[in-house]
């Protein structure tokens, strides 16, 4: 970010024109969070960070604001007392950007930890005040905001596990007037916009035979909903035709509740991979029962064919560490004990590092593609780069989100237009996902995965 901005001031922007535009883009933040009337705190430090929060100001019109400046963190913990017991509906954080270099001292985590233990919602500006932006651990405290916005790009340490309880809601404002960053990182971040177009239009003269044909293995006794979600999320992607396969004593319960996907019995002798253009193995295959020649299918199925093949949920267990063909789609979708198990690993340690963990996951399994679920999902493989997924909220948390997801992703790459860049269609499939939830939220809190199912994939491509 540093170089960044010389090279931006060097080009001739100024930075308090910068300055103005980030103050600009933080308020319309605030008062997109607020109503008229409301109460604001802004708490401004001595530098940069500082001047964010006061230019933010003079745009936060129609509501109630107030402005700490904090210089000394002694003399202003009493007047911080006094505003917090008007109880402001939002706090802007401006104390402390990425500059922060040294442990606080004792007043400044007095600060903090009186602003924390308030527990009002505060939008930081770029960084929460007090963390470390490149390791994501706190310098003594860290405010623990609701929401951070951050300028230009995300930095390292802000998504690090370690960040996230002070970090929060993690969203990054690009457009700040810099010139084209002059770099390039191993880890991206994915915005709407990435996706302006996405996926192309379909041609006018098409048919069901254009957009593939999708088979999903799913559903055992007690898990047969699973079967059904992962169902309802293939059709939200509008592949040709889906075929379900599931095991026979749950045959009438799944097959009751879906009209257009053809569900069958799975049998000893099922015709694998007959006409598809993709399979999708996994979801809700939990039983202790189940036949050993499903696994052994499973097991050929990843290791022969030319399609794509999703792997999903307890089949994740079953996969050979043997080589795939040359340029086959292989994805696996573990969220992180399912991630653990894989690295051969526990979850904290893949917590720790997620990134190294997605990594050896696809080194371990013939070069895959890995979506590392959970908070800022991951999507990459062995090499190249690695997109933290920035949709999605914690209502998501619930049984069944994640073979909704597996369909889908199953339904977009059994499309052959949208296998030429598996990459983008895989990460295309886990913002809508998390867009569907964002949509819900704002409208329905208590949403269920039955809900999700039907916002799924409605999000418009290319909305900021």
């Amino acid at each position: 970010m540093r170089e960044w901005e010389q090279a931006t001031w060097a080009a001739g922007q100024t930075e308090a024109a910068v300055i103005r535009r980030v103050g600009e883009i933080i308020a319309q933040r605030a008062l997109a969070l607020t109503r008229a009337g409301d109460r604001l705190l802004i708490l401004a430090g001595k530098g940069h960070n500082g001047d964010d929060a006061r230019a933010a100001r003079e745009h936060l019109t129609d509501r109630k604001v107030e402005m700490l400046e904090v210089e000394s963190p002694a003399e202003a913990l009493p007047k911080l007392t006094a505003h917090l017991a008007a109880n402001p509906a939002w706090i802007l954080d401006g104390l402390f950007g990425i500059g922060l270099n040294r442990p606080l001292d004792l007043d400044w985590i007095r600060f903090l930890r009186r602003l924390n233990e308030a527990q009002r919602p505060v939008l930081a500006i770029d960084v929460p005040s007090g963390l470390d932006a490149d390791t994501g651990t706190p310098k003594g405290e860290a405010i623990r905001a609701a929401i951070t916005v951050t300028l230009g790009a995300p930095k390292r340490g802000l998504v690090c596990a370690s960040a996230w309880p002070y970090v929060g809601r993690l969203e990054v404002a690009p457009d700040l007037g810099l010139v084209p960053c002059p770099h390039d990182a191993e880890l991206q971040w994915t915005l709407p916009q990435d996706f302006a177009g996405y996926p192309p239009p379909r041609p006018a003269a098409s048919h069901k035979g254009s957009f593939g044909h999708l088979a999903i293995i799913a559903g055992s006794l007690g898990y047969h909903g699973a079967a059904v979600l992962a169902a309802r999320g293939a059709q939200r992607a509008q592949p040709g035709l889906i075929t379900l396969v599931t095991q026979e004593n749950v045959y009438p319960p799944v097959a009751s509740q879906l009209q257009s996907v053809m569900v069958q019995p799975w049998t000893h002798d099922a015709k694998l991979p007959g006409d598809y253009t993709a399979i999708l193995i996994g979801p809700g295959l939990a039983a202790v029962d189940l036949p050993a020649e499903m696994k052994a299918t499973a097991r050929r199925l990843w290791r022969d064919l030319l399609i794509p093949v999703i792997v999903d949920a307890s089949a994740l267990d079953w996969l050979p560490l043997d080589p795939v063909p040359r340029n086959a789609i292989r994805l696996v979708t573990p969220h992180p004990g399912e991630a653990a198990r894989l690295a051969k690993a526990t979850v904290p340690q893949v917590q720790a590092k997620r990134l190294e963990a997605l990594r050896d996951i696809s080194r371990n399994f013939g070069g895959c593609w890995v979506a590392l679920k959970g908070y800022q999902t991951l999507v990459g493989r062995h090499s190249g780069a690695v997109f933290v997924n920035s949709s999605g909220n914690p209502q998501m948390a619930q049984g069944g989100s994640g073979d909704l997801l597996a369909g889908y992703l199953g339904g977009l790459l059994a499309q052959p237009p949208l296998q030429a860049d598996p990459l983008k269609t895989i990460r295309y499939a886990v913002w809508q996902h998390g867009a569907a939830a964002e949509n819900l939220l704002a409208n329905q809190p208590n949403f269920t995965v039955e809900d999700l199912a039907q916002e799924l994939g409605r999000s418009p491509a290319g909305a900021s």
